[in-house]
């Protein structure tokens, strides 16, 4: 996948053993063999980053599909490669692509004809499947949507199987782009699983220290220009008085909101209060941090004993750290759980293509807001798997085949 930060494709190479349908998903295994992560130049970020634009044409989304879709192959080539596996040995691909548009907000549509939430992800499963010789499962949000929720989060299934059943009262809290948490109470089973987005998570501290390093930085590794900067707290507390912070769950959002205007409006007034650079990152940090836990005040019916994080954010030691000192319980990396911080949404889709695989649904209602479970995905078939009437190609052709147009697409 790749997610809100823009920062590349993450792609695992995952085993799933899934139990009998009568049995908790809580008995799967979902083992990671092999990560990557194929990082998006400058010029293709960018280029990322301008389909995002509600001013995008037809044109520029269509493309934009089969470009991504090609990157996203490229990131499994390179992830077979470091594993030393073939793609005949894979079965699937789970690939959630690169979401464009996310609007959970229930908008009305022209011409009487009602409303619709809608999102959007680009990375064809068509083009992924053609060159890298794999079946591959896509779009696995808009079956939940057509059920009348959300499409996110979809995270809470893998951190039920991963981090529930324990003897705490736990939140996983991950911080990419946008930070989501999932509530798991101590010995709950699924029916008390909450889960829901927090907000800003990586994405508006990225867009900062981007503009103010004039490119040379895109992100501020180990939140070291936090740490040498001073919160202002009157725009903290600006940014804090936020609808979407006050928002019940369910709830989702994304690059619409927190985004580059975003990003935009908090440099225009740092710039008019006279703000060094440090201190606006320190500000912004802050924000992900108190909105974290703003949130679990409003929103969570517990007092977590123990925090885990996953994603970008948990390498920043700044925001974990604060974080810690103002919930005042344990704040821990889901490293030292023995999953990867960087890999785990990764991961999440390589469980969604196996549950779509067994035909056994991958949403949680209660937590999308939809009204009832979903199957997640549609499947996209490999050429090298399908004989053409009139010819047949051999395995080893079609993914020779598959992994030159790959490299050419690469190039």
């Amino acid at each position: 996948m790749s997610g809100t930060s823009l920062d590349g494709v993450d792609a695992a190479l995952c085993r799933v053993d899934l139990p009998d349908a009568d049995v908790p998903l809580t008995e799967a295994t979902v083992e990671r063999e092999a990560f990557v992560t194929d990082e998006y130049e400058p010029s293709f970020r960018e280029y990322v980053r301008s389909i995002c634009d509600e001013a995008t044409t037809v044109e520029e989304l269509a493309r934009a599909r089969v470009a991504v879709g090609r990157r996203f192959a490229r990131a499994v080539e390179g992830l077979l490669e470091t594993a030393d596996v073939a793609p005949e040995g894979v079965d699937l691909i789970g690939s959630h692509g690169q979401t464009v548009w996310h609007s959970p907000a229930n908008e009305p549509l022209p011409a009487d004809l009602g409303r619709t939430r809608a999102t959007l992800q680009v990375g064809d499963p068509s083009v992924i499947a053609r060159e890298t010789g794999i079946d591959t499962v896509a779009d696995f949000r808009s079956a939940d949507v057509a059920a009348g929720g959300h499409g996110a989060p979809l995270s809470p299934l893998l951190d039920w199987i991963q981090f529930g059943r324990a003897s705490e009262d736990r939140i996983v809290q991950n911080i990419g782009g946008i930070g989501n948490c999932t509530v798991l109470p101590e010995g709950g089973d699924w029916s008390t699983v909450t889960a829901f987005d927090t907000g800003p998570g990586n994405m508006v501290i990225d867009a900062v220290v981007e503009r103010l390093t004039d490119g040379e930085r895109q992100f501020d590794e180990d939140g070291r220009m936090a740490t040498a900067g001073t919160v202002d707290d009157d725009l903290l507390t600006d940014l804090l008085d936020d609808p979407y912070l006050e928002r019940a769950p369910p709830k989702s959002t994304g690059r619409e909101r927190y985004g580059d205007g975003y990003a935009t409006r908090v440099l225009e007034r740092a710039r008019k209060d006279g703000l060094a650079a440090d201190n606006v990152v320190a500000t912004v940090t802050a924000l992900t941090s108190e909105s974290i836990a703003d949130a679990y005040e409003r929103h969570v019916d517990l007092d977590p004993d123990r925090v885990v994080v996953s994603g970008g954010g948990a390498y920043n030691e700044t925001v974990l750290s604060r974080l810690e000192d103002r919930l005042s319980v344990p704040v821990e990396t889901s490293g030292k759980r023995g999953i990867a911080p960087d890999s785990r949404e990764a991961v999440l889709f390589g469980l969604l293509a196996a549950l779509f695989d067994a035909d056994r649904p991958g949403s949680v209602p209660s937590v999308t807001g939809a009204s009832d479970a979903a199957v997640l995905g549609t499947l996209a078939k490999s050429s090298a798997k399908v004989d053409s009437p009139g010819s047949r190609h051999s395995t080893d052709d079609a993914a020779d085949r598959c992994s030159r147009e790959s490299r050419n697409a690469g190039e």
